[in-house]
Parts: C-alpha cells; sequence; structure tokens
C-alpha cells in the first residue's frame, strides 16, 4: 500500500475492556492498514519519555500513572495521509465533541481515557515509531 505511516498506541482504558480488536476493525475499515502491532506494559521511562513534551504540565504525573496503569497496544499505521486520517478516525480529544464512529465516541470513558494516541504530524509519526519499532517489526 502506497502511502504514509503514523504511529498509534491503545490506551490502557480501551486494552482493560478488551477493545483491542474492536478498535483495530475500525482502524482498517477506515482505510488504514495495521503494519506492526505489539502489546507492551509501558514503563514509567518509556511513558516519561513519550510524553517528555507535557513534562511541565501539572496533569503530567498523572499521564505517566495511566499510560503505566495496564498494557498498551503500540502500533505503526499505512495509508493515504496516514497521519490526518488517523486523526479523523480517533475523532476529538473529547469524547463529548467526537464525530459518530470515531474511537473515541464509541470507546473512550473520559477526555484522559479516551482510548487512543495519535502522532500530530508526520515528523512526530517518525519520531513515535521509532520509540517501540525497528525497521525490521514493520512487515506492510
Amino acid at each position: 500500500m502506497a502511502g504514509s505511516r503514523t504511529f498509534s498506541i491503545i490506551k490502557p482504558d480501551a486494552t482493560a475492556r478488551n477493545l483491542t480488536g474492536a478498535i483495530n476493525k475500525v482502524i482498517e475499515d477506515g482505510g488504514l492498514r495495521i503494519v506492526a502491532q505489539r502489546r507492551i506494559k509501558m514503563t514509567n521511562e518509556q511513558a516519561e519519555g513519550f510524553y517528555a513534551v507535557h513534562k511541565d504540565r501539572p496533569f503530567f504525573g498523572e499521564l505517566v500513572e495511566f499510560m503505566t496503569s495496564a498494557p498498551v497496544v503500540v502500533q505503526v499505521l499505512e495509508g493515504e495521509n496516514a497521519v490526518l486520517r488517523y486523526r479523523d478516525i480517533m475523532g476529538a480529544t473529547n469524547p463529548a465533541e467526537a464525530a459518530d464512529g470515531t474511537i473515541r465516541k464509541l470507546f473512550a470513558k473520559t477526555i484522559g481515557e479516551n482510548s487512543a494516541h495519535g502522532s500530530d504530524s508526520d515528523e512526530n509519526a517518525e519520531i513515535e515509531i521509532a520509540q517501540f519499532f525497528s525497521a525490521e517489526d514493520i512487515v506492510g
């Protein structure tokens, strides 16, 4: 499949409710292909590094605690305009504002427990993918 790649995390609130398959279906039905996927228990170091951009924000500690509270599923998604496409598939951060049929409208519990993370730019997608996957792990 031609196109670009983006990074996704199915967050602890979703994995705790066994929603990985349901979320993957929404991703695939939305036109993206899952070319790498791994279920992990994120360490404090991984979470702190991944969310370092938010280090000085008041919610940083709570975010790290949440992301390390249960397994997550890290993924590489591929497709045309993958970053923008996945952001559309995820829906608005606030599930109350998310469009019908989006991951967050269907599955999110709250703004914080919003079931999915997606890269916000092609540059960040490349950085985020490299934090969890080597080139050999991506088998599209």
